[in-house]
């Protein structure tokens, strides 16, 4: 089984607070975890912004191990400037009204 490196939640009702795991794919959201690499606050704080913590030298190693980020994940490295960006979908153009003959 391949591993991924994903969200686990803690925290309680209404107030979620994430841990940065790296656990088989198959294990449940919250279940057995091999490493913990971080940590993300989604909740603002004072100053309007959200709190990432990050452990870049394990996440380096376990994503040359083979880890694969979630969506998430990866959208959250990618900002710390750790992996490149996902790249964006197709943007196709609005169709043009049909014209009447």
């Amino acid at each position: 089984m391949g591993l991924r490196i994903r969200l686990a939640r803690f925290g309680r009702k209404r107030l979620p607070f994430y841990k940065l795991v790296v656990a088989q794919q198959r294990a449940p959201r919250d279940g057995k975890h091999l490493d913990v690499v971080g940590w993300y606050n989604p909740i603002p704080a004072a100053d309007g912004n959200k709190h990432i913590g990050l452990k870049f030298d394990k996440i380096k190693y376990w994503l040359a191990v083979g880890a694969d980020p979630s969506e998430r994940v990866t959208n959250l490295l990618s900002k710390a400037g750790l992996i490149p960006p996902p790249p964006l979908p197709p943007r196709f153009p609005k169709a043009q009204p049909k014209a009447k003959e």
